[in-house]
């Protein structure tokens, strides 16, 4: 089993990794009856988009010999009603400016970005813009 999760009431859930121990608690966001003191679901589909992307990207640059430490991505949900759902994720992905790639190195991250399984795995109802700033 990869998490257990409990609901604590008043729309709050605490999500246990089962194999670590690390916890992360959601909170539904304020335009949803919540107090948008924690990430909400939602806000997890995203940041696993962006943190998925870089960790795919940081696998295939090991095996380059490139180090991507001091990457940064921003992420920006935007939310659709009838039915209420992610409409639309951008991402941003800002490599350090002292990161000298070939256009080759850039194109082959890329692509690695572009699969990684969650992106594969979101509804292609969904709009994701995902950009790469190097």
């Amino acid at each position: 089993m990869t998490a257990s999760v409990v609901y604590e009431g008043h729309l709050r859930c605490k999500a246990t990794h089962n194999q670590s121990g690390t916890t992360i608690e959601t909170d539904a966001p304020t335009d949803n009856r919540g107090k948008g003191e924690r990430f909400s679901p939602t806000d997890m589909v995203c940041v696993a988009l962006g943190t998925c992307a870089i960790t795919t990207m940081g696998i295939k640059a090991q095996d380059m010999n490139i180090e991507l430490a001091g990457t940064t991505i921003d992420i920006q949900k935007h939310m659709v009603s009838d039915p209420r759902r992610i409409g639309k994720i951008e991402v941003v992905i800002r490599f350090p400016k002292t990161l000298n790639l070939s256009e080759k190195d850039m194109t082959i991250l890329e692509r690695v970005g572009n699969t990684c399984p969650v992106f594969k795995s979101l509804s292609s109802d969904m709009e994701v813009d995902l950009k790469y700033e190097w």
